[in-house]
């Protein structure tokens, strides 16, 4: 086994194609790629400033769900450079600013962040975690007074950016189980719902 560092987005981009838990980075890309669990790797390097990977006596893959890019290199005539570019899967990374998070005086602050970067993520899925609520009340809406009349003393804040609403008058526990039903309603992991509900 051999050890390579990859730049953040192509990190995210492999998490974001994970199938389950504890399923490892190289079996991620082995199904990505459509190889087999047969073939053995020789060598890898990544050249940072082209995204592309080389790979050792590598057989040219079938077509995969990441468009992939064959092309024979100028040295040896046994590598082949396969270059992987995704679909712009978005993803609620791609839109966290931790400084600004850490800026935030309180849990409502980095709580109303975090729902905004969802938002701008998957605004097209964002009104399934209007469906979240609990025993009594709306957790989400598409407006204020939805929620005013869900229950006393909601406070009601809308989300950065977004038509949606979000109750605030909850403990720092419960916005946390809020942001991981939302997480979860929104299709991510569970290594990547432990990862937003750790950012309040």
């Amino acid at each position: 086994m051999k050890n390579i560092e990859i730049d953040e987005e192509l990190y995210q981009y492999i998490a974001t194609n994970t199938q389950f838990i504890g399923e490892s980075a190289s079996a991620i890309l082995r199904r990505l790629l459509n190889l087999g669990v047969e073939t053995k790797l020789e060598t890898v390097t990544v050249n940072e400033p082209s995204d592309v990977v080389e790979v050792n006596t590598l057989p040219e893959p079938e077509e995969s769900a990441a468009e992939v890019e064959t092309t024979e290199l100028d040295e040896p005539k046994n590598k082949t450079a396969v270059k992987v570019t995704s679909d712009s899967h978005e993803t609620v990374f791609n839109f966290i600013n931790k400084e600004e998070l850490a800026m935030q005086r309180g849990a409502v602050g980095r709580f109303l962040l975090i729902l905004a970067a969802l938002y701008r993520a998957h605004p097209e899925q964002f009104s399934v975690v209007t469906e979240i609520s609990g025993r009594d009340r709306l957790y989400f809406a598409n407006s204020e007074n939805k929620l005013a009349e869900s229950g006393s003393s909601t406070k009601p804040r809308q989300i950065p950016e977004s038509p949606f609403w979000v109750i605030t008058n909850s403990n720092t526990t419960r916005k946390k189980m809020m942001l991981t039903k939302a997480s979860i309603s929104l299709g991510y992991s569970d290594s990547d719902v432990e990862k937003i509900r750790e950012l309040l």
